[in-house]
C-alpha cells in the first residue's frame, strides 16, 4: 500500500516467503534452493527499502501474523511522525 502524498510505502511480508524470525522453516524437499530463493527475497527487500528510503519515502513492514489493528497503528506511528515534522 502506498500513501503518495506523505511518501509511505507498506509492505506486509509474507511469514514463509520473506523468513519470519518467529515462524519460518524451509521445506524438507529441495530445502538448499529454497534457503536460496527465501535468502534472495530477504536480500530483495533489504534492496527496496534502501532504494524507497533513498528516493524519501518511509518504509513501513509488517509481518503477516501481525494483527490489522497493530499494523495499522505502525503506518499510523509513521503519518504522525511526519506531520508532527511538517508542522513542526
Amino acid at each position: 500500500m502506498l500513501f503518495t502524498r506523505a511518501k509511505v510505502a507498506v509492505f506486509v511480508d509474507g511469514c514463509f516467503w520473506h523468513m519470519c524470525p518467529e515462524h519460518s522453516s524451509l521445506p524438507a524437499s529441495n530445502s538448499e534452493w529454497w534457503a536460496s530463493k527465501l535468502r534472495m527475497n530477504q536480500e530483495r527487500d533489504v534492496q527496496t527499502t534502501s532504494r524507497l528510503e533513498q528516493l524519501g519515502w518511509t518504509v513501513v513492514r509488517v509481518w503477516e501474523h501481525v494483527s490489522a489493528e497493530e499494523a495499522a497503528d505502525c503506518v499510523d506511528v509513521a503519518l504522525g511522525f511526519l506531520r508532527a515534522q511538517s508542522s513542526g
